[in-house]
């Protein structure tokens, strides 16, 4: 069994700078490199996937732009087929991401531009492509309408729901039951729950809660220490793969969500997908950038292999 994702998201021009640490207001410090290439969570996410393997729809808005044109030569590149309205009054998203170039950890800036004026009116122009796709995926880096859509539109064809709710925002109730796998990391889980995540222990109290409220499972990111599967019938942390030094952690999560949802839409079961997702996601953290460090099929499967014959 296989099918097509479908991710519904932004994208956006990375524009990443490594330095020692983080100016103060009112201060410049030296950057030690720089880099500009493609990003926003759901076109990561859409890479991660079809690197992985899986046939990949993805809908956005961009702008008729410089950074809108890298877009589609990404997405082309990746054989991603695009579902891209081009708005010509509105420019394409750009994210300011800064990496500590000693540990690999980022924080970052993202304006959405085009893609944040996504609304319910662009999901239901790809409803043929959700009915006929194996997984749905979406984020919350374009606006709640349009996830929220997305999800219902899903739902409404038997289609599997993955949503990730990236960045970390206050929501209704009524998008949980709409969630097969909800994949939040600890900051998320805690701002959606009340939990504060330091612990396995408090990632199954934050999953507990997320399943009271209607999702059929959830998918707690623990960074270095893994993933927790948790449903109401198992409860289990896949660990993180050690594959050699961080280089940078940013578009991580998108990797793991990439990932797993490739591997359900090729029929894994959610076990073995949160596995082969922490695999790609472990690789992905070895390299510089968001799209361009997502790992390919056979990286992922080699990785899985020499593991589980090391275990």
């Amino acid at each position: 069994m296989s099918g097509s994702v479908v991710i519904l998201g932004i994208y956006v021009t990375d524009l990443a700078f490594r330095a020692q640490r983080m100016p103060l207001l009112g201060e410049t410090v030296a950057g030690s490199a720089f880099a500009m290439g493609p990003g926003g969570k759901g076109s990561n996410q859409a890479v991660a996937a079809a690197r992985a393997g899986a046939d990949v729809i993805f809908c956005t808005r961009i702008g008729n732009d410089a950074f809108g044109k890298i877009a589609q030569a990404t997405w082309a590149a990746e054989g991603i087929t695009s579902r891209a309205s081009v708005i010509d009054d509105i420019a394409t998203g750009a994210a300011h991401i800064y990496v500590d170039e000693n540990t690999g950890g980022n924080a970052i800036i993202v304006a959405a531009g085009a893609a944040g004026t996504l609304g319910p009116d662009d999901v239901d122009a790809i409803e043929a492509d959700i009915a006929r796709a194996a997984v749905f995926v979406t984020q919350l880096e374009q606006p709640i309408p349009a996830a929220k859509r997305g999800l219902e539109l899903a739902r409404k064809h038997g289609v599997t729901t993955v949503f990730n709710p990236a960045p970390a925002l206050a929501l209704d109730d009524y998008i949980f039951p709409l969630c097969d796998y909800i994949t939040p990391n600890e900051t998320e889980a805690a701002a959606l729950t009340g939990v504060a995540v330091k612990s396995v222990d408090d990632a199954r109290r934050a999953a507990d809660v997320l399943l009271s409220k209607g999702a059929r499972a959830a998918i707690i990111t623990l960074g270095e220490a893994g993933a927790l599967l948790h449903s109401a019938s198992e409860s289990v942390l896949i660990p993180a793969f050690e594959c050699g030094r961080v280089v940078e952690t940013a578009g991580a999560g998108d990797g793991f969500t990439g990932g797993f949802a490739a591997a359900l839409a090729r029929g894994d079961s959610a076990l073995d997908a949160v596995r082969f997702g922490c695999a790609l996601a472990s690789i992905s953290v070895t390299r510089a950038g968001t799209a361009p460090s997502m790992p390919r099929l056979d990286e992922i499967n080699a990785l899985l292999s020499e593991r589980s014959v090391t275990q």
